[in-house]
């Protein structure tokens, strides 16, 4: 949901205007509503080198997951975990569009770790995973843009960790 459609229903829900506070939040997201667009227009362009910038350094710090018996043995596992990355580029770029962290509670981290002990994928790894996917991120943006986005994968990460 959208900060603006929250706001919206939040306050009708209750038969309510909204308050001086979710004005003034609003008033903040359509400042930064230009900023939000080239970010994500950022992250669409430059996913693959994202990708494989945040690949590089996972299996830099858990060469186990390529080595044989690993997670991420041979093409077919390693692609899998790629498609992973893209999904939570995507899951990101939703969010920072709509400006709420609804999208990645709803779509994203319900269920994740139980998804992935089921898979027998290990949760330090994927919390690792993120965490490398935010740094290639951020290679692309200005300190500015860096703000925006690092809360979601922030927010993706603490989920993984509770």
């Amino acid at each position: 949901m959208s900060v603006v459609t929250k706001i919206i229903t939040d306050a009708d829900n209750e038969l309510r205007y909204p308050s001086i506070g979710e004005l003034d939040s609003l008033e903040s997201y359509f400042r930064t509503s230009e900023e939000r667009i080239v970010i994500i227009e950022i992250l669409r362009d430059q996913e693959q080198e994202i990708i494989k910038i945040a690949s590089k350094a996972i299996f830099q710090i858990h060469p186990e997951y390529i080595a044989p018996g690993g997670n991420a043995e041979g093409a077919r596992k390693r692609s899998l975990c790629l498609r992973d990355y893209g999904w939570y580029l995507r899951l990101v770029t939703y969010s920072v569009l709509a400006g709420d962290k609804d999208i990645i509670e709803q779509v994203g981290i319900i269920g994740v770790k139980d998804m992935y002990n089921s898979l027998g994928v290990p949760i330090l790894g994927m919390i690792d995973s993120i965490e490398c996917l935010k740094n290639a991120s951020l290679e692309f943006l200005s300190s500015s843009q860096a703000r925006l986005v690092v809360p979601y994968f922030d927010f993706i990460i603490q989920g993984m960790s509770v």
